[in-house]
């Protein structure tokens, strides 16, 4: 069960990777509009939509990513004074009753949306670009599958967290700077 639950984190952690990239399309094309808007006096037409569907991407595909990384936020007043298998028990029955049902709606409507977005070949209205955007909705299904593959790894992780009444560490992709810095200081007190 482990190795199953860090081969989905895995996968969440790579694809959060990849579209990570995103920010950095996002900057350069920001900075590119703002240049040449004001510098050159001559906006583009098709810029604000690249970065309206870069930052969708980014926020759809960022989310599995972030909840394998335990990332996403949880107002843990009370969760954290809780015993390990109350915390998992917790956790497994709102994943059970609010996300499963959320992500299943979100898989189940964005498989209609993109498949009506690739019928009729849509582009973007905001725009004289005229864009295509059909692409783009795909991510819509895409990220409610991955957010259910990401939740089940979750859910094997709260029943082992009941079962042994510790959590299983996570794999570790990135730490925050607070982090960081907390254990050099906790280093040099040793020392």
């Amino acid at each position: 069960m482990i190795s199953i639950i860090h081969a989905i984190e895995g996968l969440s952690i790579w694809i959060g990777r990849a579209f990570g990239w995103c920010i950095l399309i996002l900057t350069l094309s920001v900075a590119y509009e703002v240049f040449v808007r004001y510098v050159l006096n001559a906006p583009t037409v098709w810029v604000f939509d690249m970065m309206v569907q870069m930052y969708g991407a980014l926020f759809l595909m960022a989310g599995p990513y972030a909840l394998a990384q335990d990332t996403h936020v949880r107002a843990d007043v009370v969760y954290r004074l809780l015993s390990v298998r109350w915390q998992a028990r917790i956790d497994l029955i709102l994943y059970i009753i609010f996300f499963f049902p959320g992500m299943l709606a979100l898989l189940w409507y964005g498989w209609e949306i993109a498949s009506d977005s690739w019928r009729y070949k849509e582009v973007s209205w905001n725009s004289p670009a005229r864009i295509q955007i059909y692409f783009f909705k795909t991510l819509i299904p895409m990220a409610g599958a991955l957010f259910i593959i990401q939740g089940t790894a979750e859910c094997m992780r709260c029943y082992l967290a009941i079962k042994e009444n510790k959590w299983l560490p996570r794999l570790k992709d990135a730490q925050e700077t607070e982090d960081l810095l907390q254990a050099q200081a906790a280093k040099a007190e040793a020392q």
